[in-house]
């Protein structure tokens, strides 16, 4: 599933805008840059290899295509080489000006006969001895001639891509003084999914790895998994942002039923994951001081800051989380002033939970 997910043209065109408009991981940029060389070199040997070839949609259409009974034929006596239907051609297979269509690269989607207007192009038989002597009169064209805005095009956008991607990262000062650790995902006993899919494997099932959600998700949350079993499909994490509550951005972008639109009222219902705390990073073991941030912005009050000594009002006031109430937000997580790994992470449910 992941190999075909990385050949279909829909998920790989948004993988490809993904990283031109904005740059996401280093695997999503290696991903799309690679896919987007190996198109524009096949394009530029061979016109459409890579769709007739290669991709999922194009080898089948263009499979079925070479053993059709019928297929477009052109009437050299109607034809006025207008070039309208070879202009309309989407596998570019009509040569006008030697009347000759290549026949490996149709795809029989009838566009060069509803746009000829002299009726020189009509669906005929493809088999047979005259079907035979047919298909040698319009046998494919071996010609020199370079495309020369074609390849214009290509190295315009190969060299647009490549400056959009390139470029050192800035480092992140604190008030110009001191460096900011980035935080690092931590390990987690489950993956995230989004709210609005049901479980983690149905997820994975529907999922084709198009990023739209993750070109979506104004809270950085969601993005590309470099795991084998997932290869470039979304995951979530929270080191840069976390889920708010109100926004439903994936679940009204997502086109293959990965994640099912829901509302920011129903969004609440539903638990994607639980906080889990590690005593050794919470800076009020480890550093001594009071927080609270966890407590204070858990939307949904599932974190309670409780004494670390029953009975001691002045003992320090540590995090407690209630199992029942989260719903996996990440407000947590991505707020603990612990770094690199915060001290409080969310792992995934295998199956979602809907009050």
């Amino acid at each position: 599933q992941v190999f075909v997910a990385l050949l279909a043209p829909y998920s790989a065109y948004g993988r490809m805008l993904r990283t031109l408009v904005a740059p996401a991981t280093t695997g999503t940029i290696i991903v799309a840059i690679v896919t987007f060389l190996v198109v524009t070199i096949l394009a530029w040997i061979g016109g459409r290899t890579y769709c007739n070839s290669i991709c999922p949609v194009g080898t089948t259409l263009s499979f079925f295509s070479r053993f059709a009974m019928f297929r477009p034929v052109i009437d050299t006596d109607k034809c006025k080489g207008c070039r309208a239907c070879e202009k309309q051609c989407k596998a570019s297979c009509i040569d006008i000006a030697n009347k000759k269509i290549d026949y490996s690269r149709c795809v029989d989607c009838f566009n060069c006969i509803d746009n000829c207007k002299f009726g020189a192009l009509t669906y005929g038989k493809a088999w047979g001895k005259a079907a035979k002597a047919e298909a040698d009169a319009n046998a494919p064209l071996q010609t020199s001639k370079v495309d020369e805005g074609r390849r214009a095009f290509i190295a315009s956008s190969a060299i647009a891509v490549t400056a959009a991607t390139l470029g050192a990262q800035e480092k992140k000062l604190d008030g110009g003084l001191a460096e900011i650790i980035d935080k690092q995902a931590p390990e987690r006993t489950a993956p995230l999914t989004p709210f609005g899919s049901d479980s983690i494997k149905d997820f994975y099932k529907h999922c084709t790895a198009c990023q739209l959600c993750v070109a979506n998700c104004p809270n950085k949350v969601l993005r590309p998994s470099t795991s084998l079993d997932h290869f470039m499909q979304p995951e979530m994490s929270y080191e840069n942002g976390y889920c708010r509550p109100e926004c439903t951005k994936c679940s009204q972008v997502c086109p293959a039923g990965a994640i099912k639109p829901i509302t920011p009222q129903e969004k609440t219902q539903f638990h994607i994951g639980v906080a889990t705390i590690d005593r050794s990073l919470c800076v009020v073991e480890r550093d001594g001081v009071s927080c609270g941030n966890c407590a204070r912005h858990c939307p949904v009050g599932a974190i309670m800051m409780v004494s670390k000594e029953p009975g001691n009002r002045r003992a320090p006031q540590i995090p407690t989380v209630d199992e029942s109430k989260c719903i996996g937000c990440g407000a947590c997580e991505n707020l603990c002033p612990s770094r690199p790994f915060s001290a409080i992470h969310v792992n995934g449910l295998q199956v979602h939970i809907k009050d």
